[in-house]
């Protein structure tokens, strides 16, 4: 049984990841923003935190991660303002890895997207683009942060019921759905195998265990 603590607890993805970790006998803290949220992630059995990770430094956010035995960051500002994307997805988010190393949490999860890198060819005009730069500069923090870090870049995301196979060999995104990612995200905390690797996946063929072991 290992303690985790998730950011962006009641994102879509983070909903389904709870069922799986509590089912798997883990412990779950799901940071929220929104008070209102508190009931619903409560449901799922993990223990909702109110936070704004947007205003939290890195001493607070290090009382939250304390105690814990990894963080997975599923958080993000949504797109649409590309001032609160770069203060959510690259800020917040590696002011959480710094809190990691001092509350001695060496375990870090980090959900980005397929083929995330500061060579991402996104247009300076596209509205995408602060996203892109965010999540490519937190990315690269995280591999220098001497945490035992494992990136993960699912595709295009769907609704579509989890198949529990993935294909992590695929040079292109496609799709793949949220749940097969709330799987691979339990897969990775499970699997020593995945630290320092960066695991970029579609739907696909092979079992999401087997996969992510790959």
């Amino acid at each position: 049984m290992a303690k985790i603590i998730l950011f962006g607890g009641h994102g879509r993805v983070a909903m389904l990841t709870h069922h799986l970790l509590l089912a798997d006998g883990h412990q779950v803290t799901a940071v929220i923003r929104n008070p209102d949220h508190a009931e619903e992630v409560a449901e799922t059995g993990a223990k909702p935190i109110v936070a704004d990770i947007e205003q939290l430094g890195t001493s607070q956010l290090e009382t939250l991660i304390a105690a814990h035995d990894a963080v997975v960051w599923s958080a993000g500002a949504g797109g649409g303002n590309p001032e609160r994307t770069y203060a959510v997805d690259r800020d917040a988010a590696i002011r959480t890895m710094e809190a990691a190393k001092l509350a001695g949490v060496g375990r870090y999860i980090m959900v980005s997207y397929f083929n995330s890198s500061p060579e991402h060819g996104v247009d300076s005009g596209n509205p995408f683009y602060a996203y892109a730069e965010a999540k490519a500069a937190a990315d690269a923090h995280l591999r220098e942060s001497g945490l035992r870090w494992t990136i993960l870049g699912p595709s295009t995301l769907t609704f579509e019921p989890g198949s529990g196979h993935i294909d992590t060999h695929a040079s292109s995104s496609a799709r793949v759905s949220r749940a097969n990612v709330a799987r691979v995200i339990m897969a990775a905390l499970d699997d020593d195998r995945t630290v320092h690797r960066t695991i970029n996946f579609n739907d696909g063929d092979v079992p999401v265990a087997e996969a992510v072991a790959a």
